[in-house]
């Protein structure tokens, strides 16, 4: 499942994956992580109108492994989350770069997003 690293999505060393989505920012942690994680149980992500900051933790996911903080890959507010987490966690071991995104965010600096790691440096911090 590792080797599942989209070219489009950039990354950061949290495992945390990025993707622009015409102004906004879609967020959710990457295939390695879920992988390294086990079954998720439980998605806790703020409520719209949070803002946070790059690294800054913005929630949590529960598995049968561990609890592991997630953490904002970039500035910004966030718009969304995705209310499908609430009932079906297991959408972010399902599809981790699809259904399981976390949250949309409204970058406070778009450019921000070309500093993550591109598809190929985050394969390399995996090897």
């Amino acid at each position: 499942m590792s080797n599942d690293i989209p070219a489009e999505l950039r990354y950061t060393k949290d495992h945390e994956w990025a993707r622009r989505e015409g102004d906004l920012v879609v967020v959710g942690i990457t295939a390695h992580a879920v992988e390294q994680l086990g079954d998720i149980t439980l998605v806790t992500l703020p409520p719209a109108g949070t803002k946070v900051k790059a690294g800054e933790r913005f929630g949590d996911v529960d598995s049968v492994k561990a609890v592991s903080e997630l953490f904002a890959p970039i500035a910004g507010e966030i718009v969304a989350t995705n209310p499908e987490l609430e009932n079906a966690p297991e959408k972010v071991n399902e599809e981790p770069y699809a259904g399981g995104w976390m949250i949309k965010l409204r970058p406070s600096d778009p450019g921000e997003l070309d500093g993550l790691l591109t598809a190929s440096a985050y394969a390399a911090l995996l090897a």
